[in-house]
């Protein structure tokens, strides 16, 4: 039993070492960039085409045998009912005959038995008819006979069907055997189809990577002249001889030329000076109006102060004034305080 299990194990090994094997080749193929780009592989189609088929002629063979080994067991179980069938008839015929030559069995056993022997000379020992029997028996034995002959019947009418089925079952088995290689046909002439279907897209897919490689190396060369083409004009240029006229263009009207600045090399030496006049008029200017506004703002500071002075004089004097009316002078005389002087000459 363990030994059994070992070998299982170690079919069930190999099985998988060999998926994984199988996965490995097949990623290496699907991830190889030049393989994948450029085209198929033509040695690796092969392999699978060659793989393919011999599955397939492995699966056919485990078929055919499988379909052979049914075949023997339905031969072999239809010779097992054969014989059964014949052992059973022999056994219906010799041993349950309805009509026999002997008389005995027909008319039941008392006719076999029948003593000739008169009832009076026969002593107890001898009786043949007792207290309770039927004597009705002869009847009923012909009924059952009558039972048994439908039986009898209805087995052979049985065995009859059964064996129609059998018949029926052989051809329904030899219809799928049929259908089964028929089908194995199909199959081979679809994986026929395939495989040239197969080689007309190598083919095509050879033709279309020959084609990319060509229209490559004509891009490949096209860029080049253009390259060279490129670097001559530039050598020859005016962005290289250093020529302040390239970056100007004459727009004419009497207007200044158009400056182009991909061209443009810098100010000439009297556009320079004229900048430079510009520039310190500019500045002479600047220094003006900076001397101008600091002027404004001294002017300005000295008026800011006066006015403060001023608001700070009228503050205070607004004060004494609040603090005569609010504080020093609260009680104010009226008329009354004022007559009661000088009112007599003395």
């Amino acid at each position: 039993m363990l030994k059994g299990d070992a070998q299982l194990d170690q079919s069930l090994e190999k099985a998988v070492e060999s998926r994984r094997s199988a996965e490995a080749a097949r990623k290496a193929r699907i991830f190889n960039t030049r393989l994948r780009v450029m085209g198929l592989d033509l040695d690796a189609l092969n392999q699978q085409i060659k793989e393919k088929k011999q599955q397939e002629n492995k699966e056919k063979l485990q078929s055919e045998a499988f379909d052979e080994a049914l075949l023997q067991q339905d031969i072999n179980e239809k010779e097992k009912r054969q014989a059964l069938q014949k052992d059973l008839t022999h056994y219906w015929a010799t041993k349950q005959k309805l009509n026999t030559q002997d008389g005995g069995w027909k008319n039941g056993l008392q006719g076999a038995f029948d003593i000739t022997i008169p009832e009076a000379k026969l002593g107890p020992a001898s009786m043949q008819k007792f207290q309770g029997e039927d004597v009705n028996w002869k009847q009923m034995r012909k009924e059952q006979v009558k039972m048994t002959e439908r039986d009898l019947k209805g087995q052979m009418d049985e065995n009859i069907r059964r064996q129609e089925r059998e018949k029926d079952r052989m051809l329904e088995k030899q219809e799928m055997l049929h259908q089964n290689q028929e089908q194995l046909h199909q199959d081979a002439l679809e994986e026929e189809r395939k495989k040239a279907a197969r080689i007309a897209l190598y083919s095509f897919n050879q033709a279309l990577a020959a084609e990319r490689v060509e229209s490559l190396k004509e891009q490949h060369r096209r860029e080049e002249r253009e390259n060279l083409a490129e670097m001559w004009h530039t050598m020859t240029s005016d962005m290289l001889t250093e020529c302040a006229d390239a970056g100007e263009r004459d727009v004419g009207g009497g207007k200044p030329p158009q400056i182009l600045p991909d061209r443009w090399k810098g100010m000439r030496p009297e556009q320079l000076r004229s900048f430079q006049r510009e520039r310190e008029q500019q500045c002479r200017e600047k220094q003006k109006a900076e001397e101008e506004e600091i002027g404004k703002a001294e002017k300005m500071r000295e008026l800011r102060i006066q006015l403060d002075r001023h608001n700070m004089q009228l503050t205070r004097e607004q004060q004494a004034q609040e603090y005569l009316n609010k504080k020093l002078y609260t009680n104010k005389p009226t008329k009354d305080y004022f007559h009661q002087f000088n009112t007599s000459s003395r």
